[in-house]
């Protein structure tokens, strides 16, 4: 996977989504980590100060998406923000939805992943693999469209695990289209991995609805998706 270039604080406005009080929501675009790595390197949190808005210091990170995901990420704009966003995080309180395309694709049209993924090895680090002895993760899905050799899915992680939709994908027999880890994607370059998160549902406080936020779904998965039926939204 090529690197992304860092956003300057034109672009990374550009993909501010929902902002409130506590909260800001962004669209995070595929190939480019959260986190400055051991090696430097470009990142997202180094265009966080961009996203003050006027407060003393930049949001923070209020949950992780993996380097190649691409779509909605939550920060918190303080350190009460943050704590409660964690909180609601861990609880399983926030309603998460991600766009897949996979490889193939499941016979029915809905159904539930309830397999337990453990450290695939020491050395590598963040890697899963279906382990029974392993933590719990759970994912609902439900096919959104179908195309000649490929699936678009919603899926939704019910439990928060490290890569648990591209190794529930894969481990199922139809791994995430571009998965250069558990599917066929290559080690570098085009295609992409096909895993989106499509929408976040905060629920910030008891006697308000919900906030809902959705991102566009990004360029680089567009012609599969439309292969799939999609109509562009």
């Amino acid at each position: 996977m090529l690197d992304v270039p860092e956003l300057t604080a034109d672009e990374i406005l550009g993909r501010v989504l929902h902002r409130d009080g506590l909260m800001l929501i962004i669209d995070k675009p595929a190939g480019l980590p959260v986190h400055r790595g051991p090696k430097g390197g470009p990142n997202l949190e180094d265009s966080f100060d961009a996203l003050r808005f006027g407060l003393p210091r930049p949001p923070v990170l209020a949950h992780r998406l993996d380097k190649d995901t691409s779509g909605c990420l939550v920060l918190g704009r303080h350190r009460k923000a943050t704590a409660s966003l964690g909180l609601l995080f861990k609880h399983g309180k926030i309603g998460k939805t991600y766009w897949t395309v996979v490889e193939g694709g499941p016979a029915e049209d809905e159904g539930t992943i309830d397999m337990p993924l453990g450290r695939l090895n020491a050395e590598r680090g963040w890697w899963q693999k279906p382990d029974p002895e392993g933590q719990k993760a759970v994912t609902n899905w439900k096919v959104m469209g179908r195309g000649a050799g490929f699936t678009w899915l919603a899926m939704e992680p019910v439990t928060g695990r490290t890569h648990q939709l591209r190794v529930h994908s894969s481990a199922t027999g139809w791994p995430i289209f571009g998965d250069n880890i558990y599917g066929n994607g290559p080690r570098f370059g085009e295609p992409k991995l096909h895993l989106h998160s499509r929408e976040i549902v905060v629920p910030i406080s008891r006697n308000k609805e919900p906030i809902r936020v959705v991102a566009p779904a990004p360029p680089h998965m567009h012609e599969k998706l439309k292969a799939c039926g999609w109509n562009g939204e």
